[in-house]
């Protein structure tokens, strides 16, 4: 009898495992839209005090005349020096302000944000490998995440179908 309910208790965790493995967080953008939403890491870093190298503000430099194509309409980035240092210069070079997030915001809150309030527009988010891991693929994107300094990814994300991602560098 207790083999029994051991089994039983097993097949339930498989299901619910199976059922949640199923469930996707996938975003799409509002009906008869597609929302481009610009991803990149934050440039490099100390590992002490977490402020931008050298290297770092050079590459945040080079970001305005790497989406110099793109009509951005809204800057989101983590409210940590580091994000926000990397996307200075391009909000100064387009006069916008820069949208910071607590660290620690759901990453469905962040999609619903890139997506839902700007839809059909440009979006740029610098992230971090804690929430471009999850970012990226809940917007469609396939393979690896955008977490390499310089790593710049443009997602054209539908309302229904298939993101179209260009993948490219800036800075280097």
């Amino acid at each position: 009898m207790q083999a029994i309910s051991r089994l039983r208790v097993w097949m339930g965790l498989l299901v619910l495992a199976t059922a949640v493995a199923g469930c996707s967080s996938r975003v799409y953008s509002p009906d008869g839209f597609t929302t481009t939403v610009i991803l990149i890491r934050h440039a490099e870093r100390t590992l002490v005090t977490k402020e931008l190298t050298d290297a770092g503000r050079a590459r945040a430099a080079a970001l305005p005349a790497a989406v110099a194509d793109y009509d951005i309409v809204a800057i989101y980035s983590p409210d940590l020096a580091r994000n926000v240092d990397t996307v200075k210069p391009l909000a100064k070079a387009r006069a916008l302000d820069i949208t910071r997030l607590d660290p620690k915001t759901d990453i469905d809150e962040i999609n619903r944000r890139l997506i839902n309030d700007h839809p059909g527009k440009t979006v740029l988010w610098v992230g971090n490998t804690t929430n471009l891991d999850r970012i990226y693929p809940d917007l469609g994107g396939q393979g690896s995440p955008p977490i390499g300094y310089g790593d710049l990814y443009i997602l054209e994300v539908p309302s229904d179908g298939e993101t179209r991602v260009i993948k490219t560098r800036f800075g280097d």
